[in-house]
């Protein structure tokens, strides 16, 4: 089956259209909530501070939901994980809700967003591991660079949609919403037809919950270029995206005045990403692992680019090939793990993709202010770059990254 016919019978597939819609919901209603809580500071809803706390919350539960998360998908199925967890995402905006109509204070605000937090981070997960139940193997990288389309999407629209909708019909409106995407999330995507065993689990005790954590960690020692893949995603992360995040703004604003380096760069990125899914959905190269770690790389080109003075072509151009690169690892990695790891250990060996990878980033965030405080600004992005560049590229020599196959 040729590339270009697999993505016509996905986009027929009334299961994949499904799946993908539902998806889409989570991703947006996921993104938008934090633009949302900053636009009730406006309002007049929240203060300042309440809202930073129920930022932290809500991160704080995103993180934890990831083992509990995949432990619970792997048990029960992730199907029934999805419309557990977006569910609970749902009813954790009820509490902010409350606390924005002057309802149980601040305290309201942080448990609905840790309940909030902690639905979407399971549904994460959840969601990675259904997906190589409802699409053939055959067509599994097209569909993860679909999926991955909508997350670009949704990363870019969902605050724009969120702050549009908020502006014109409040947040409270807003907030009802975002919780009728979860509900779409729950009750839309398909049942794969083997979606239970049949065997009935042990009892989940706090010594059971480690023992099954525990077989997920094993699995993945079990394959050399998960290992090196993560380790290499880790890295480009919390040098990379976290070193971005904090420099960026500050160089906007220091040789331009304002949010114009900042804007168009996020935009660039943007259409770097969406540009690499398209190529990556119909090009399978034979060295596929190579190639994705050779695109990680790329992003070691932003904290270089940032030290260039003068025009803005440079780290825009630079932030267009860390969105193309990001893409050309993420499509292959996803349908990689898809492919090698057991389904019944698939959604906890995700979860440890992703608590790796994006969970310690709140991590690297709050260590690289002082670390800019202490060595300037020009050593970190170098650092950074050089990590970026090198550590990928290293991992290219661990048994398996080639073609991420164990065998090969």
């Amino acid at each position: 089956m040729t590339s270009l016919t697999a993505d016509r019978s996905l986009l027929r597939s009334p299961d994949f259209l499904r799946l993908w819609t539902g998806s889409t919901a989570s991703g947006l209603a996921t993104w938008a909530l934090p633009f949302v809580l900053g636009l009730a500071i406006v309002e007049g809803g929240m203060s300042a501070g309440e809202a930073g706390l129920a930022l932290a919350a809500r991160t704080l539960g995103f993180v934890l939901a990831m083992p509990v998360g995949g432990v619970l998908a792997d048990r029960s199925g992730p199907r029934r994980m999805i419309r557990l967890a977006s569910l609970t995402a749902a009813l954790g905006l009820l509490p902010i809700l409350a606390s924005i109509a002057g309802l149980g204070g601040v305290v309201a605000a942080i448990v609905g967003a840790g309940i909030a937090g902690f639905g979407q981070g399971a549904c994460r997960t959840a969601y990675q591991a259904l997906f190589p139940r409802i699409v053939p193997d055959t067509q599994r990288q097209a569909g993860n660079a679909l999926l991955t389309i909508s997350v670009r999407v949704s990363t870019f629209a969902g605050p724009a949609l969120a702050t549009w909708a908020a502006l014109q019909f409040g947040v409270a409106s807003t907030l009802y919403a975002i919780a009728g995407m979860w509900v779409v999330s729950a009750f839309l995507p398909p049942w794969p037809v083997s979606s239970s065993s049949g065997k009935r689990p042990e009892a989940l005790s706090p010594g059971r919950f480690v023992a099954e954590l525990s077989e997920g960690l094993q699995e993945a020692r079990r394959h050399p270029w998960f290992t090196a893949g993560l380790a290499a995603l880790t890295v480009v992360i919390a040098f990379g995206y976290s070193v971005t995040s904090i420099v960026l703004p500050l160089v906007s604003e220091a040789r331009y005045g304002g949010p114009q380096l900042l804007t168009a760069s996020v935009t660039s990125y943007t259409l770097g990403a969406l540009f690499g899914a398209f190529v990556i959905a119909r090009w399978k190269p034979q060295s596929i692992g190579w190639w994705a770690l050779g695109g990680l790389t790329l992003y070691g080109f932003v904290p270089f680019g940032l030290l260039v003075p003068g025009s803005m072509a440079v780290p825009i151009a630079a932030f267009f090939m860390a969105g193309l690169g990001i893409e050309l690892f993420n499509v292959p990695w996803f349908t990689a793990i898809q492919r090698e790891i057991p389904a019944e250990r698939l959604a906890r060996v995700s979860a440890i993709d992703f608590l790796c990878s994006y969970g310690l980033a709140p991590v690297s965030l709050a260590l690289i202010a002082p670390l800019i405080g202490t060595f300037g600004t020009g050593p970190v992005l170098i650092t950074s770059g050089l990590l970026c560049c090198c550590v990928p590229a290293m991992a290219m020599l661990t048994r398996g990254t080639r073609r991420f196959r164990n065998r090969g």
